[in-house]
Formats: C-alpha cells, structure tokens, sequence
C-alpha cells in the first residue's frame, strides 16, 4: 500500500476529473471515462473510485466526471471527448430512487452523496439519462452500465416510485452491456478484451455480466447450466409468474460457484445474466483496498462538506459479503452472500492510514462491514456450501455448517486498539446478534463469542449501538428472515448487565419497520407493547420502501412469496400505512386517540390497557358519530 503523505498530496493524485488535470498527468486522451452520480471522493468505500483505482492499476488510462450537468449543453459529457476503450456509467452508491424519495414517494430536500448535501445535482434513473446522452453524442462508443441501481435492475423488476413493472435496465437505457455486483474483476476482463480488439457486441460470456441478444440464441428450455425465466410477456399480465422469477434469480446470486446463466425473453430480444463470479479470495481483495487512494474528496470540493463521506472518513471496512439473507435488503444480490475478507496486514495497513489524517483525534469510528461481525466467517465443508441455494445461513436457525467462531475478529479489534494515536475504535456498523449469541455445542467457540459480546459493549460502543430487531412478532419475522424477538431480548439483557459492571451509561438503538409484508395492524400495536415494556421511545424507524430485488418487494408487487407461493398480506395504501406508523409513537399524545380507536375497532381493549394505561378512555364506541 501507498504510503499517503497528507500534508503534500497534489491535484494528480486524484483521478482527473477535468482535460486539465488530464493534461497534467501527460496525458492527450484517456481509455476510459467514469460517469458518476455521486460526487467523486477517492475512498475505497465509494464505488466510481474503485472500479477507477483498479482499471487504473491495471495499467489503463482513467476519467471520473462526477456528477454531470445533464440541463444545459452536456459540456461534461464532451470535455474528455470519446475514450479509446468505453464509457462506464453508474448512478451512485445508492439506487437514485431512494436517494431521491422517502418510503411516502415525497422528495427529498438533501442528498448525502453531494457537496454540501445539495439536492438536485442527479436526475432519477441516472443510469437512463447518462448513457441515453452519450449515445448520442458517440453512437459508436461501447458504454457500459454499472453500480447499484444498473445491478439490482438487471433484469424485469417492480419500481414502487413509478408503480409499476418495468424490463431489465438495458431496455430502458442504450447501455451495451451491465456489469452487475462488485466490479473489479469483470471491469478489469473486458477493458482487456477491448483493448486486444475485441468489439463489444462479440463479448458474450464475461462473467458478472448482463448483454441484450436476438432471442434466437436464447435456449428453448432451463437445463443445469441455463435458466430460461419468464418473458417480459408473462410477467407483464401475471404478477405471480414475476414473484417465481424472483427465486432463480435470488438462487443464482447466492450460488458459490457462481450458478447458471439466466435469460428472459423481450419480443424478439432477450437479456442473457450471465453467472456471478465467487467471492473474491483474501489476497484479491486485499489487492483492491490497497490501490493508491487518497481517502479524501476531490479538490474541487474544498471546503464543502459531503455528508457521506463523513460517515466514513475515520471508519475501516473489513470484509464484503451477507449472509443474513434479510427479505428487505439488497446486500446480497450485488455482493453475493459469502464473505470476502480482507487480511490483518490490509486492515491494519489502511487504520494506519487513519491514524495519519491531519483531523483524526484518535478515534476509529467503525471497524465494520455489511454485517459488523462476519469478518472470516464461512462454511466449514464448502463442499456443503457448493450444493447450497439457501438464501440465508442464519434463517430460519443458523446452518450448522457455519463457522461462528467471532475470535478472528476479536484479534483486529486488538491490533487495531493497539495502534499508536488509536484511543478507541467503535463498531457503527449492524451487529447481528443472532450470530454472536448462536450456541454452537463448542465450548471454545461459546466461550469466545461470549467474550466479544462483553467486549463489543464494554469497549467498542460509540454511546448507542445499533442493532436492528426489525420487529417483535414472530408472523412478520418469519417473512423478514429475521429471528425470534426473544433473542434480540436476551441480548439486552447482555448490554444491561454489561453496562451495569463497566460502570457505563451507553443505550442500544434497535431498528423497526411497519408496514413490511405479512405485518398487520395488530402486529404493530403488540411491537408498541413489547418495546414499552422494555423501556423504549423508539427513534430509528421506518416504513418498509419497496427496491429491486429483495423477496420483500415481489411479495409487495405481486402478493406471493416467491418461494411457497403463499399469498401474504400487505399493507400497501397510504391509509393502511399510516395505522401502522402510528404505534411507533404509542406515547406521543397526540396520536392516543387513534390508536384507543383503532384498537377498540380490533376488539383489542388489553393492548389499549397496556399501551395507554387505566387512564380514563377518551374514545366511547357506542357514541360515536
């Protein structure tokens, strides 16, 4: 890794984001141009950088334009002229429709991924608008589609802003290719390909990608290696037929050895996914942390502030990778479910970059991941694991063929405590508690993951750790593929009994959603009761807000679970949505009368006892008007 002096860095080392900053590289053209919806900070957490840092180390001559004035007369999109190898596009580290809207469809006033949190400085569907203004400007130049919200809409998918179903994103953009998940290798694969005089429209089997085909070539019927789904015709007219596209595609995306080729049909087109690569091994993701980056924005935001990067700017990520499998997150279909861990010497290599940047005050602010506490997780017998398409290892028990074993993580903790100018380093990431608690039947194990339960509260709590039950009925939590109530209830008893002999004063903050599929009225006013009884006034809660590519949301569209075909209820007009919202705030007076009447309307009179009190009854059923 780059020995980073802060106190010297200059405006070449950075990507150039400008034809002069090209030309100070020696530069009189570039290969590849980075269009990016976020603005550009060289940070291994941000993808535009990765993906520039690693075409780059592969010896390829890169441009980010962040942020693109796509209003006036497309300058940004001219300035570096058409590169010699492709255009990359990707809106962002976040899918812009959630960038841009709350779970009520309402607009949102900041963006966290701009300078100064600014609005207004994306389009939606960023990865449409992009690359539908490049194609017209350069008809020839292959553009390739990327990032979040290109590969959770790979393929026909339900869009809860415009409600409705729309094709895979290379129908509705002029993108030549997608490439779907974490991008280094295949990035890397097909700059080589074109630089060797490939043409784009010949490149058909590179891994982790997504290319449009006649539907000629299309196979007649699934087989071992290819999965024929349903077309676009069919799922147009039958939500259920999209929901059990849903399974192979989930499937396919958890498989460890990358699993079959999926295709779906258009008229006469079809999308071709091709398979997900394994999960990067230790010394290639090493190799992707350890680029030259400067883990600062670029200069020319001097002086502004970009909310997203100060979430992390004293933060460390140790691996990639969930195998939580949760209904309502996308984790897993763009990194994959088994987990890439970097190395100690990587980790340990990077805090000590922290511990050098001119405003650290000494401390880490999260030594985390997806999930904080799957660093060096994986099945025991990978054998087992091949034959897998689970996609959870901890619903609904945790698979006995997984390692739990939190000692691997117990060791960075230390090593990066003992680093010189490290007073303390937190844990902001999710724990899931599940996993930390599991009972293994190994004595060693138990006794270790007991310990880094004590030591993750004791010594890593920044005040608050964040944990998120999600819910409190076991209905709902079954869809959620979260566990039983019970344990994120014994684990407070940990966090209280812990807090009690360190002489500490920390809170936990659990994360809620109402409104997810199978969750009913009644099942939020006992969540309202429960979290009452154990004291809490909840803070970080949510609507459920549909994206692509989770069970949550094929179960929202169509009204079936992908995998039983059960019919599951959800709550999915405004109305409906705010009954629920409503008993987060169960104590709030202004909401009292609507919760006594809603519950008086269930026939639930003990919940109006146990959530308001003996108070006299403010709503009489029998005078009502």
């Amino acid at each position: 890794m780059k020995e980073i002096d802060y106190n010297n860095l200059r405006p070449t080392d950075w990507l150039p984001t400008s034809v002069k900053e090209m030309k100070a590289r020696g530069w009189d053209s570039v290969d590849v141009v980075l269009f990016s919806g976020d603005a550009y900070i060289d940070h291994p957490s941000f993808g535009a950088a990765v993906i520039g840092r690693v075409l780059e180390a592969a010896g390829f001559k890169v441009a980010i334009v962040p942020q693109p004035n796509w209003q006036d007369d497309l300058r940004d999109f001219r300035k570096f002229g058409q590169p010699r190898l492709f255009f990359g596009v990707s809106a962002g580290a976040m899918d812009s429709m959630v960038n841009h809207y709350t779970a009520n469809r309402r607009r949102r006033s900041d963006d966290a991924y701009t300078p100064d949190a600014r609005h207004g400085m994306r389009p939606d569907y960023p990865t449409i608008v992009y690359t539908e203004i490049l194609r017209k400007l350069y008809p020839d130049a292959p553009i390739i589609a990327g990032g979040i919200e290109a590969s959770l809409r790979r393929v026909s998918h339900y869009d809860y802003w415009q409600d409705r179903l729309r094709p895979s994103i290379l129908l509705d953009s002029k993108a030549d290719m997608l490439l779907y998940g974490m991008g280094e290798h295949n990035i890397v694969e097909l700059a080589r390909r074109l630089d060797g005089g490939e043409a784009i429209r010949d490149i058909k089997d590179l891994p982790q990608s997504v290319i449009l085909l006649p539907a000629a070539e299309m196979p007649a019927e699934s087989s071992a290696t290819d999965i024929v789904l349903n077309s676009w015709e069919t799922v147009s007219r039958d939500p259920k037929a999209q929901s059990s596209n849903f399974k192979h595609v989930e499937q396919q995306s958890n498989a460890l050895d990358g699993g079959a080729t999926l295709w779906q049909g258009y008229g006469d087109r079809a999308v071709k996914v091709n398979p997900m690569l394994p999960a990067m091994t230790t010394g290639e993701i090493d190799a992707a942390f350890d680029l030259p980056f400067t883990r600062l924005p670029h200069p020319r935001y001097k002086g502004k502030r970009i909310p997203a990067y100060e979430m992390i700017r004293h933060s460390v990520n140790l691996h990639r990778g969930c195998f939580g499998g949760c209904a309502f997150c996308t984790i897993s279909a763009h990194q994959g479910k088994f987990i890439a861990s970097r190395s100690p010497e990587s980790i340990m290599n990077e805090a000590r970059q922290v511990t050098r940047m001119p405003d650290f005050k000494g401390y880490i602010s999260d030594l985390g991941g997806p999930s904080a506490n799957m660093y060096g997780m994986h099945g025991k017998n990978l054998a087992i694991c091949a034959k897998c398409r689970k996609p959870s290892c901890l619903h609904p028990v945790v698979c006995p063929n997984l390692d739990t074993d939190h000692s691997r993580l117990l060791d960075i903790y230390h090593k990066v405590d003992a680093l010189p100018g490290v007073k303390k380093s937190f844990i902001g990431s999710g724990v899931r508690y599940d996993l930390s608690m599991h009972p293994t039947g190994d004595k060693r194990i138990d006794a270790v993951n007991r310990r880094y339960n004590e030591e993750l509260i004791a010594s890593h709590v920044s005040g608050r750790l964040k944990v998120a039950p999600e819910h409190t009925e076991d209905t709902v939590l079954n869809v959620m593929r979260k566990p039983t109530f019970t344990l994120f209830e014994q684990f407070k008893e940990i966090f209280d009994r812990v807090n009690a002999r360190h002489g500490l004063r920390q809170q936990m903050i659990p994360y809620f959603i109402s409104s997810h599929p199978g969750c009913r009225e009644v099942d939020m006013a006992e969540l309202a009761v429960k979290t009452k009884n154990l004291d809490f006034k909840l803070e970080q809660v949510q609507d459920f807000t549909p994206t692509p590519m989770t069970v949550a949301t094929e179960i929202y569209y169509s009204g079936f679970h992908p995998y039983t075909g059960e019919k599951i209820f959800t709550a999915i007009r405004p109305e409906e949505k705010l009954a629920q919202r409503k008993y987060f705030f169960w104590y709030d007076r202004a909401y009292r009368l609507d919760i006594e009447r809603s519950l008086m309307r269930m026939h639930r009179p003990d919940l109006v006892k146990k959530l308001i009190g003996n108070s006299k009854p403010q709503y009489h059923p029998k005078t009502r008007k």
